[in-house]
């Protein structure tokens, strides 16, 4: 007997095997319109396993635990990547008017950032909460599956916390629920390149032990360097003075920010004008490990794809990295920077003793 998963409903049936031992042609089309995250099937043999459509669930054998990896909308992952991987992704919350929204869910980063020009309307970010986790974690409580939660750094906000009492919640009704919470120490680029090298080992048959062994590796080796067109948002948000914005502003300097050691954000340099700050970043990077070619780094932006192409050129002209991840950068950061906001992400060491994995 197994169990298909739609929804919040769980319809069970029996399954076949053919007489030569491979499962039947299971098309088990969902009506609904929500692409829901794709459940998988216990099998003894998984390489039996029908190749299905997007909207279709695979099975999962009662009993049998799966390795999951999710994270939160604050990796900002590019949307072709998370669909071609099925990767669950838990949605920052963004209040917009005294309007919640939810990252990538309700809201769009295009209509997010025109929003955000109006330096007038009020928006604020909060983390996701522990009734939220809860909710996002349960299905797998009850699924008795193994995940892996990779969240947003502990040095910008508060999800960690939020996660674990989440846990400790499911845990008073499910106590052999298997889930690892990692502090990512990332944001936004660096966040999504470290989930990435995740999401590839598991695909490749992984050990739950080895991937967190790994998630702390490239956490450790993960380097982000940005800067933002405006100070602007910095100012409002309070985490830059009135006085020294409003100075910095008059005399056109522009912060290089990195996210540091323990996943906060740090200044590193400030710098006269726009484009000698996009320099910077290269500079940077120059200075702090960027492997000199072959490598896979991230490129983000807020919606600005003229800045993007910028320091994209700048980048394959000096590193020719041999794959380039851009993306997007959501409401979680952008709600801080604005529009403007534009950053180079790469990993300071290779793959290490997780190289096999990554191997073509």
């Amino acid at each position: 007997m197994s169990t298909a998963y739609h929804g919040k409903f769980a319809v069970p049936f029996s399954i076949r095997r053919q007489q030569n031992g491979a499962l039947p042609n299971l098309e088990f089309l969902l009506k609904s319109p929500v692409n829901f995250a794709m459940m998988y099937m216990c099998a003894e043999n998984q390489a039996t396993m029908p190749a299905l459509p997007d909207n279709v669930y695979i099975l999962k054998k009662e009993g049998c635990s799966m390795l999951r990896i999710i994270t939160d909308s604050a990796s900002d992952l590019p949307k072709e990547y998370i669909a071609q991987h099925k990767l669950h992704v838990i949605p920052t919350p963004v209040v917009i008017d005294d309007v919640d929204y939810f990252d990538g869910a309700t809201i769009q980063t295009e209509e997010f950032y025109h929003i955000l020009d109006d330096i007038n309307r009020d928006v604020k970010t909060y983390h996701i909460n522990p009734a939220m986790f809860t909710e996002a974690f349960l299905p797998y409580a009850q699924a008795n599956d193994s995940v892996i939660y990779l969240c947003f750094s502990t040095g910008i906000a508060g999800t960690y916390n939020a996660a674990n009492i989440a846990l400790s919640n499911i845990r008073e009704d499910y106590p052999d629920f298997d889930l690892t919470i990692i502090d990512s120490k990332c944001a936004s680029a660096g966040f999504g390149l470290v989930v990435s090298k995740l999401v590839t080992m598991l695909e490749k048959g992984a050990s739950k032990k080895e991937i967190i062994d790994a998630a702390e590796y490239y956490i450790y080796h993960i380097r982000h360097v940005f800067t933002v067109q405006t100070l602007a948002y910095l100012i409002k948000g309070g985490r830059l003075t009135k006085f020294k914005g409003t100075l910095a502003e008059t005399l056109d300097m522009k912060p290089v920010l990195i996210v540091n050691d323990i996943g906060a954000l740090a200044v590193v340099k400030t710098v006269r004008g726009r484009k000698k700050a996009m320099r910077y970043l290269i500079e940077y990077a120059q200075a702090n490990g960027c492997p000199a070619e072959g490598a896979t780094v991230a490129l983000c932006h807020g919606e600005d794809r003229e800045s993007l192409n910028f320091v994209n050129s700048l980048v394959q002209e000096t590193f020719h990295p041999k794959q380039t991840m851009i993306s997007v950068v959501g409401c979680a950061i952008g709600a801080h920077t604005g529009r403007g906001i534009v950053g180079f992400c790469y990993f300071d060491a290779d793959d290490g003793e997780f190289s096999k994995y990554f191997t073509d």
